[in-house]
Parts: C-alpha cells; structure tokens; sequence
C-alpha cells in the first residue's frame, strides 16, 4: 500500500498486518488511483474528513494531493495509532488532526472543525451494515459539508444506496473488484454560507 500521486508519491504506508485482523480493510491502491481520477481538481485545496480512516490512506492520498487540511476518525485506539504513523512518514502531521471516536454515536464532536464545511468526505465504514447510512444520513441532515463537497460512501459492491438523501445527490457510482463507491454532492444552495 502506498501513495500514489502527489508529494508524497510512492510512499509506502504502514499497513494493518495480522494483529487488526478484520478491524481495517484497506481500499486497494487500483480503487483509490480511480476514485481520485474521479475526484482530480476537486482535491486541490479541499478540507478532507476521513471517517472510519482505517490506514489513513484515502486523507493521505488527497493530502498529497493538494488538500490544505484532514481530519482522520476511527474508533479503534490501535488503529489511531496506525495513522499517527502513517502521517508521520508521509510528513502531513501539519495539515492533519485525528480522533478516536465512536462514530456510531453521531458526528456532532466534529462541529466547528471546519467553518465552511468539509470539501471532500471519506465514508468507509465495516462493509454490510448500517454504519455507512447512518453516516450518510449525518452528512446530509448536519451542517458539516461546504456547498457542493462531496461525500465518496465504500461498501460492498452488492450494497444498494439511495440516488438522493436530502440535498446529496449520487452523481456517479463505480465498482472495483468485491468495492462499490456512490458519490454524493452537496447541492444544497447556502448550506454553510
């Protein structure tokens, strides 16, 4: 696993191993090189939230893409750790804050970490359960994404998601081995203004 475009490119990422077992389950470097060809522009400059961050590498990759800032959350104290490290080798521990945070309970700790709302949101919970549309659901009711960010949900390939939920909109959807992507824009008019 490792960076593949940007200032860090070619960055080799400290990878879960044995000891997490099925607590992380890394997006593949083939899937997060699509989805940030997807994403391109929209990356330079963005204020990136990466939930259930696992290794770290989707805020990371979009780090050393040209986004100004990342907050990375997840729920395992272990796996905290992990990305502690993994910002370290790459050298973004200024641009980035991390949480351990149950993120089954609400994203409501996250209010005022960015004034206009996150640009460009990372969803990629444990696959096949609720988690991904709960957190889906906080996204669209709270007021933490900027006019017309982007929430990029990963679940199972087979999982079905809704085209619209509030004022996210599925624009596009992708499938990449056993991973599906839907991705979702705020097109809510003065969400954050």
């Amino acid at each position: 696993m490792r960076i593949i475009s940007g200032s860090a490119r070619g960055r080799k990422l400290l990878a879960p191993g044995q000891r997490f077992g099925d607590l992380i389950r890394p997006t593949s470097d083939r899937a997060r090189e699509a989805i940030f060809s997807i994403l391109a522009a929209k990356v330079v400059g963005a204020r990136v939230l990466d939930l259930f961050a696992g290794t770290g590498a989707l805020g990371l990759e979009a780090l050393s893409r040209g986004a100004v800032s990342a907050v990375f959350v997840d729920g395992q104290r272990s796996v905290i750790e992990l990305i502690n490290r993994n910002i370290a080798l790459c050298g973004f521990a200024e641009g980035a804050t991390v949480f351990h945070k149950d993120l089954a309970r609400g994203l409501a700790f996250l209010a005022g970490q960015s004034l206009n709302g996150f640009d460009l949101v990372f969803l990629d919970p444990p696959y096949g359960n609720t988690l991904a549309l709960r957190g889906l659901e906080s996204l669209a009711g709270g007021n933490f994404l900027a006019v017309k960010g982007i929430v990029v949900l990963e679940d199972a390939a087979e999982a079905q998601y809704p085209e619209n939920m509030g004022p996210l909109v599925c624009f596009d959807q992708r499938r990449y081995g056993e991973a599906g992507f839907w991705l979702y824009q705020n097109m809510e008019a003065g969400c954050n203004d």
